[in-house]
Parts: C-alpha cells; structure tokens; sequence
C-alpha cells in the first residue's frame, strides 16, 4: 500500500506538472501523434494504390498498428524514461542521489519519471482502434479476454527490453544507440507476421516477441488468433522478469561517473 500511494502521489506530480505548462504538454502530445501516424498512413496510401498485404484488409492493417501505438505508449508511460534518467545519472555521476532515497531505485526512477508526453499516442492509438474494429468488427467476449493478455504481454516485453537496455548503461555508459536496434527489431510488430520470412516470424513470435505488441492482440480481436501464439505470453514474462533482475543487479557494479 504504501508503494502504490507513492507511485499515485508521483501520477499526480506528473500531471500538475503538465497542467503547469499546458501549451508544452498539447504540443508535446500532438507532435508524438502526427510523428506515429506516418506507418498507418502509408498503409492507406498501399491500399488506395491498389497493393495489399495478402491476406489482409486495410482496416485490419490499421487495427494492428492502432494496437502496436497502444501498447508502445503504454509501456512509454511505464518505463519508457527509465534508461535515459538512469543513463544521465551514471553519466553525470549522480546517481547515489536515487540510491539514498528510502525506496527502491527501480521503482522510484519509475515513479518519479511517468511519461505524460506518450498519453496523447495512447489516447489516438485507442481512438483508431475503435474506429477499425468498427470496419472489421470483433469476435466477442473470448477474444476481448485474448486481446487484454497480449495486450499486457506486449507493453511487458517492452518494459522489458527498457530495463535491460538501462542495465546495460551501469557496464557500458555510452550506449545510447543500442535502443535504435531494438526499435527496429520492435518494427516487425505493426505488420501482419506472415508476410515476413520464417526467420523472422520465429524472432518476432518466441525470441524478442514483438509480435505481441501489436500483431497478437490484434489477431485476437478479429479472431484469427493461431492459438499456438499464446506460446508468446511466456517470453514477455520473461522479459520483465528478466530486466527487473538485470537492473537491480547491475546497480550493485556501479562506481559513479564511468561506471
């Protein structure tokens, strides 16, 4: 209890600071949305030309990709400022001032750094997904049910992977690029997955499932989930599992500035 009324007590920090800037806050949000909207808009060019995914419609396209913003948001708001706070105090040498507070440093570097910049992403994610289910319909109450657990697995493996990449920081200070390669890797979650090669369907399903960020859920929704994809909820565990691990045990190595 008393951890979760901190993390309120921080939403609600988090919020009053945005309502403190609310022009920087708007602006913030609607350029985060305009910049996201070029993949879906580049789908409803493919259609109006005439090319197609096999397979697929254009409302179902979009409904994927309205997912993956979802999920991409959500974890953004969770974890998506854990690297770089983390990676500016190691720089910085400062990084004994989260160490001193009486929590734990996940969970406070978590807490204190909500990300409301990715609310207006969530908030777009949700509308056109609405607007897509409305043209491709859903199959009912077992598929909303799928659609919420690969939806939570999918911001898990991303929370995930943010972790880890900020344990990293703690050995290898300058790492600023790594994320790059696993937002390309993340990439292959806005497309239907049997459009790509067997290599790939199996990196994206099983070893750093980005399928379930946005591909599964949305299968789910339509009813055309492969059941054999659930196999997927168990590497996005592992994933936040794992990074919770890595993180909290690279704190132990860090020596200030340098690492």
């Amino acid at each position: 209890m008393r951890y979760i009324k901190i993390y309120l007590a921080c939403l609600h920090t988090a919020f009053s600071r945005a309502a403190a800037y609310r022009l920087d806050f708007v602006l913030g949000n609607f350029i985060t949305l305009l910049s996201n909207m070029i993949f879906p808009l580049a789908t409803v060019i493919i259609y109006a030309n005439g090319a197609k995914f096999p397979g697929w419609t254009m409302w179902e396209v979009l409904l994927i990709q309205s997912v993956f913003s979802m999920s991409n948001a959500m974890a953004s708001m969770i974890s998506g400022s854990i690297l770089w706070v983390t990676m500016d105090h190691i720089q910085s040498g400062s990084f004994e001032t989260v160490l001193l507070k009486p929590l734990s440093p996940l969970f406070y570097i978590a807490a204190a750094n909500f990300d409301t910049g990715s609310i207006g992403l969530f908030l777009g994610g949700l509308a056109m997904t609405v607007i897509s289910a409305s043209f491709t319909g859903i199959c009912g109450t077992g598929g909303i049910l799928l659609f919420l657990l690969l939806f939570v697995s999918g911001a898990a493996v991303m929370c995930g992977l943010d972790l880890i990449m900020a344990a990293i920081s703690f050995k290898w200070v300058g790492n600023s690029r790594i994320p790059e390669i696993f937002d390309s890797i993340k990439e292959f979650g806005k497309y239907p997955i049997g459009i790509f090669p067997r290599g790939i369907q199996v990196l994206s399903s099983l070893i750093i499932p980005a399928a379930a960020v946005g591909f599964f859920p949305a299968s789910a929704l339509l009813g055309r989930l492969d059941i054999r994809a659930l196999i997927s909820v168990l590497p996005c565990i592992l994933f936040l599992l794992f990074g919770v691990w890595i993180y909290n045990r690279m704190i132990k190595i860090y020596e200030g500035v340098g690492g």
